[in-house]
């Protein structure tokens, strides 16, 4: 009996450990990366995919602040002190979220609590600042969520038909 019990545990563990496995992949993490005038930039973030879903306006609602990718919120860390646009970034790691919206233009925000899951527990009060981007309608599908920070700065997004960028200099 005892030998019958421990089959079937380790049977559930594997069971449970091939679905985390799996679930996990779904969306992958990933990071984008480059030193802009000497200053690394990194951002970290997981890659869901669209996976024939409708996104904007389904899977990420408009008008509410969205983590930006998928598991924990997406991060954005600065080696030392930049702009992004008029916006002081003191050298540090923070969370980077959106909120997606119905129009071409979105709102980008630069909170200081980096280390959270999803935007649940994402308070406004800890916004280091706040920016509107203009969203482009792009071409081609971006099936899996990318950023990509460019060595003059340019950090761009894309999933599904929508890509926006913003600009980081020292």
């Amino acid at each position: 009996m005892k030998k019958i019990i421990i089959s079937i545990a380790s049977g559930f563990s594997l069971i449970i450990l091939l679905v985390s496995i799996s679930w996990a992949q779904e969306s992958p993490p990933a990071s984008a990366e480059a030193t802009v005038d000497g200053v690394s930039v990194k951002i970290d973030y997981h890659a869901p995919k669209v996976k024939g879903r409708t996104i904007w306006g389904g899977l990420e609602p408009y008008d509410k602040v969205w983590r930006t990718g998928a598991n924990n919120a997406t991060t954005i860390e600065v080696s030392d002190n930049v702009k992004i646009g008029k916006n002081k970034m003191p050298k540090g790691k923070y969370a980077l979220f959106t909120i997606p919206r119905k129009g071409d233009t979105w709102t980008v925000i630069i909170n200081k609590e980096a280390e959270q899951w999803g935007a649940y527990n994402y308070k406004e009060s800890e916004d280091l600042f706040r920016f509107d981007v203009k969203v482009a309608r792009t071409l081609e599908i971006n099936e899996s969520l990318k950023f990509d920070v460019k060595d003059d700065g340019t950090v761009v997004f894309a999933w599904e038909y929508k890509s926006f960028s913003f600009k980081i200099e020292k």
